[in-house]
């Protein structure tokens, strides 16, 4: 599909299957468009939607279903419940009106049950905690058995315990579905956790799709790279086909993966680096931590290779250690040896 905005061009392809397919990408990459074009509330200004089959959506062909008529169920980052409605009549909205009154009930009943809000079909959207308000807008887009399952960030509102025991659920839910799910998401510990497939967003177009496992080993630029949570990055030489320079590290490295004439950055995440005392290892450096900084479980180093920093901006790369290893480090002299593990390095176009 294609679709012209002010701020981004809008241009994708892409299928997906049972498994749930993560859209990973930062603001305005165009996550949320996709979304309402599938669901049919954006229109494309070309291109082809098919589920299961069915044409949603052709713009040679002049085909453009209306959004009742795609058996789709989308779930908006706010849940937009009806705020006059109970619970029940909110799950019943997404019923087909055709039913009887008593089937109307029983599926209210079962997902009640399913989403664990036995008893609350009579309460109203501003009785309820944010995490049953989304279980609730999760039933609705459940109930009429939609083939496809549109999910607009359903964690971003919640807080981090709350977020926790949602997203299991969800997992849960979503590995009963039988219908097509696209996950949009910022986070991207969020998307490897429910997502096994990705796709990855950057101004409207896809700049990496496949499973998450590959795309966070072997992330195609920087920019995917950053996505994924690596933050050390340097321009990288060629200099033969097991050894790159690093300019912005001020080191050579020695590499695994075949280097393609095309490279331009070298990475490697902050928790895989390797603290050691032999010196003489390939890839090892000495370094001196020019600052630190902390989080309840975890230390970020921040290091300079070859010498001391002159100021706290002066390092060369950031890696992480739990607490526990932090401890026996922090006393010892430097410079402190570390290496860079030629199959930990990424190589980057």
């Amino acid at each position: 599909i294609e679709k012209v905005l002010s701020s981004f061009h809008l241009k994708v392809a892409f299928t997906s299957d049972e498994q749930p397919l993560g859209l990973l990408g930062g603001s305005g990459a165009g996550k949320r468009m996709i979304l309402r074009c599938l669901a049919g509330i954006e229109t494309p200004a070309c291109g082809r939607i098919v589920l299961n089959s069915r044409v949603l959506f052709d713009s040679e062909q002049g085909i453009n279903l209306p959004s009742r008529d795609r058996r789709i169920g989308f779930l908006v980052q706010n849940y937009a419940l009806f705020p006059h409605m109970s619970v029940a009549q909110n799950i019943a909205f997404g019923l087909p009106k055709k039913l009887s009154a008593g089937s109307i009930r029983v599926q209210v009943e079962e997902q009640l049950l399913a989403m664990q809000l036995q008893g609350l079909g009579d309460r109203y959207p501003h009785q309820l905690s944010g995490g049953q308000q989304q279980r609730v807008a999760l039933a609705r887009a459940l109930a009429s058995q939609p083939e496809a399952l549109l999910l607009d960030e359903p964690f971003s509102a919640l807080d981090t315990h709350l977020r926790s025991q949602l997203e299991e659920q969800m997992t849960e839910t979503l590995a009963g579905y039988q219908g097509v799910t696209l996950f949009v998401t910022h986070n991207m510990e969020e998307a490897y956790r429910i997502c096994p497939n990705l796709l990855v967003l950057e101004h409207g177009k896809a700049v990496h799709y496949g499973s998450k496992h590959d795309i966070f080993q072997h992330p195609a630029t920087v920019s995917v790279a950053q996505l994924t949570g690596c933050k050390n990055f340097s321009r990288a030489v060629l200099q033969s086909s097991q050894q790159v320079e690093a300019t912005d590290w001020d080191c050579s490295l020695q590499v695994i993966e075949p280097v393609k004439s095309e490279l331009s950055h070298v990475g490697i995440r902050a928790h895989q680096f390797i603290f050691t005392n032999d010196s003489s290892q390939e890839n090892t450096f000495p370094c001196w931590v020019v600052r630190t900084s902390e989080t309840p479980h975890r230390m970020t180093l921040f290091l300079k290779l070859y010498s001391a920093g002159k100021n706290s901006q002066d390092y060369h790369l950031q890696a992480e250690v739990f607490k526990e290893k932090w401890a026996t480090m922090k006393d010892q002299p430097f410079p402190w040896y570390v290496r860079l593990d030629p199959l930990r390095l990424i190589l980057m176009e």
